[in-house]
Order: structure tokens, then sequence, then C-alpha cells
């Protein structure tokens, strides 16, 4: 049987800003009290008057990790309530930043809670905030700075010593600048309360932090750092395309919208082919643009908006990859291409035949890419590549038998075989032609510099050799 657990919140100052309820309760109580730690000025003063209790304090030597000590004294109270009630006490309030509550509360019904004051009240009064302004509370030592609202007062718990400070600072700096000003504030409410203002990057240079630190950052009001936040992209793309807005923005439509696309990606492709990083930068923020154009037609639309968008390949990616998210094992890459493309299958049940998912709007090397992986994996396929050289050959002498009128298509065939050969090569088609292209336009302007004349006024034999001269220069 499990008896009862009262928890009680000792609140942030000294013994005369306790509640008078919760001071009688624990100077009649005859149940064994329990505190998740003693260092907290209460508990100095009620030990004076002769009160005992049992600390947990010991226990935090004993982990390196938070999560290791709460869960050590979330279950020590568990077992000590199967033998008779008992009180726990906590700093402040027991529902505010009190990890061990959280846990007793999901594993046992025998719970009462009684409040003390937190450290909210007073860290608020501390720096001159109104909570109204809208405020998250978050916990250094599980902080995540992605989960940071930065147009929002800010306030981080549990930052005990430099070191959490110093991690603390390194995340902060993603997305805060170097010099926005934050403010520690120790023992909020007490008569040692102690606020210090510093640079954020120098926030681990305080030797005064305790456990009764948080940390307040500010919103930030920088537009230039507000500009980097997506919020501020998804609002930027609604005023475009809302009331007051650019007419060509309003304008656009799905339809219109393919064009630029598929221009900005091949733009993107340029970048990573030049290898330049902030051209790269550049042009996924130009493809990112037209994602967004799209969910904001859908939202203008009433079908869907830029959050379904991200749901849909948020769950996509975590469906696919059950090695990952699930208890799926794998051996090699080529494991996870076998589950992806079966998981892909169960999705998309509702296609009777294989080429069906064959992608209609992709440029025709892709395509014939596309089509060629499908079909082998239901074993549609020579054994070597020799046969597929052996097919171009082939195509090849049909191309030259071929009527005017059938040349088109036995064209296509040459292509569509060549791409087969890539396939077994490992080799891209699309990418290798490209490569192609972008040599020849090299070689050409190449001639043209060289070139004493215009080129219409050479002969063929001229021109020729001038592509020799810069062939040979960009081969050395």
């Amino acid at each position: 049987m499990t008896h009862q657990i009262t928890v009680v919140g000792l609140g942030v100052g000294e013994l005369e800003q306790l509640p008078y309820g919760i001071y009688k309760r624990l100077k009649e109580t005859k149940q064994p009290i329990y505190l998740r730690t003693a260092d907290h000025p209460v508990v100095s003063e009620l030990m004076a008057e002769g009160m005992k209790f049992t600390s947990f304090d010991s226990v935090y030597e004993k982990h390196d990790q938070f999560e290791g000590v709460y869960r050590e004294i979330v279950a020590t109270l568990l077992e000590q309530a199967e033998k008779e009630p008992i009180i726990y006490a906590v700093p402040g309030h027991p529902l505010v930043a009190e990890s061990t509550v959280q846990q007793l509360l999901a594993q046992t019904e025998h719970l009462d809670i009684i409040g003390g004051q937190s450290f909210l009240d007073p860290m608020f009064a501390a720096v001159g905030v109104d909570p109204i302004e809208g405020f998250q509370l978050l916990d250094a030592t599980a902080f995540d700075i992605d989960e940071a609202q930065i147009r929002q007062h800010l306030l981080i718990g549990q930052v005990y010593d430099q070191l959490v400070a110093g991690d603390l600072k390194v995340m902060l700096m993603e997305r805060y600048p170097d010099e926005h000003n934050v403010t520690l504030v120790t023992a909020a409410g007490t008569s040692r309360q102690h606020v210090t203002m510093v640079p954020l990057h120098e926030l681990d240079h305080i030797t005064t932090l305790s456990n009764l630190t948080t940390v307040y950052v500010p919103p930030v009001t920088d537009q230039t750092v507000l500009n980097r936040d997506f919020t501020t992209l998804k609002h930027i793309i609604a005023r475009l395309r809302g009331e007051g807005g650019c007419p060509w923005d309003q304008e656009q439509t799905h339809e219109s919208l393919k064009k630029h696309l598929i221009e900005e990606s091949y733009e993107l492709l340029e970048a990573i082919d030049l290898q330049d990083d902030n051209l790269m930068i550049e042009e996924l923020g130009d493809v990112l643009l037209q994602v967004m154009l799209h969910a904001q037609i859908g939202l203008d639309e009433g079908y869907f908006d830029v959050r379904d968008v991200i749901g849909s390949v948020s769950d996509k990616m975590i469906r696919r990859h059950p090695h990952v998210f699930g208890d799926v094992e794998v051996d090699s890459a080529a494991d996870v291409v076998n589950n992806w493309q079966e998981i892909k299958a169960q999705e998309k049940s509702d296609r009777t035949y294989l080429l069906d998912g064959v992608t209609k709007g992709a440029p025709a090397l892709l395509r014939a890419e596309q089509i060629q992986k499908k079909v082998a994996r239901v074993g549609f396929e020579w054994e070597t590549v020799a046969g597929a050289l052996d097919k171009v050959q082939e195509e090849i002498q049909e191309l030259k038998e071929a009527p005017a009128e059938e040349q088109l298509g036995e064209f296509g065939d040459i292509l569509f075989s060549l791409a087969l050969v890539g396939k077994y090569m490992e080799l891209s088609a699309e990418d290798a032609l490209q490569q192609t292209n972008d040599k020849f336009i090299r070689r050409f302007t190449r001639m043209e510099q060289l070139a004493d004349r215009p080129l219409t006024e050479l002969s063929l034999t001229e021109q020729d050799a001038l592509w020799n001269q810069s062939k040979q220069e960009e081969q050395s």
C-alpha cells in the first residue's frame, strides 16, 4: 500500500516569507520530512528551531547527470511511502521548475501538493518585467536553443555553475548577438538577492553562480537578428501576399511559380558545383522563398499552410527512418534504401503499376534514370554493363538506318540507352552532360580569346586548331 506523499513548497525567501499554513504543517507534523536540498534559507532557520530533516544532497554527488539524481530521489520517496505517509519539501513552488514533482505526479496518485511562493514573482520584480508581455521558462541543464522564442522574455533556471553557464552561453550565441545584455539573478526575493548584468559573451565569467541563479535574456529588437528567425520570413511572405502588399506576389499561383522553382533549383545546383558557400546561402534562400510562396498561396486559398508542409516532411522522415526513430536494425546504407523503398511502397499503395510514380515534370535524363532504377528492382536489366553498351551500339545503328520521320525516336533510344550505361557505372547522365556542357563552354570561350579575328572569319581547320590549343591548355 502506498501512503500519502505531501509535497510542500518552501518558497524562495527566508522564514518570515513562508506562509503560516506551511510553517504550521512542518512544525506540527509527526511524519518524516525529506528535502530535495538543504541549501535553502528557510531550512537553516527551521533547523535552528529544532526540526529534523533528511536531505537528498548526497544523491547529487553520486550522479553525473541531473536525470539520475531525480530518478533516485523519486524512487526513494516512493519506497518510503510504502511504509508510511511522508512530507517532501522543495524550494519555491512544487509545480514550478521541479522535475521530481512532475515524476511523482506521473507515478503515483497519492500526492498532495501545498504551494509556496515560486521564484517567478521576485524574479520578474528583479528584472522589471511584466510577464503579460510573454515569457518562457526553460531549464539550463536541458536547454535547446531551437526552443527559445527570441521575441519573448526568456528565464533560464538551474544555472548552477560556470560549466553550465558556459554551455548555455555558446548555445544562446547561436541566435543572440554577442553583446546582447543578460541579467543573472541569484536568490531572487531573499535578503541575499544579487543582480548582475553582463554582455552575453561574458555570461560564464561570473563567479557567484549557484543553484539559486536564474538568467534573464531580454527579447531581441535588432531587426537584422530577427531577420534570421523563421517567423520573420513567414510574416514577410504573408505581407507581400496580403492587402497593401506587392502586386506581383499577389498575382502568383502555384502554376505561375513552377518555372521560377525550376530556375532557382538550377541556380542552386550551379552554386553547389562552384562550392561557393555564400552563393549557396543565397540560392537556398531563393528555393525556400518558392516553398514559402506556395505555402502562403495554400493558406490564402484555405487548403494548407507551411505548418502542414513541415508536418508532412517530419512525419515522413520519422516514418521512413525506423532504424533511427524506431527499433529496426540495419547493417548498411543498402539496408536503409531497401527499408525506404518498402515503406514508400506501403504509403503509395494506390499505385497500380511499377512506373506510376515516375515524375512527369522531371528533366528527360533524370526521368530516364528514375525509370531504369525502378524496373531494375524487379530484375528487368542486364547482368553487366556489357549488355547496356551493346544496346547503345544497336540503337546507333538503328538511327543510321531510320527514315527521317523515325529519327527523333531512334535518337531518344540512344540517349535512354546511354543513361542506362550510366546506371551500371554509377554515373549520373544528367551530371555527366552538365559537366560536358560546362567544359565545352570553357573551351569555346578560350577559343574566342585565342583567335586574332572573329571566329566567323576562320576556316574550320583554323577553328579546330584553336580548339585543340584550348583543350591542351586546360589539360595541362
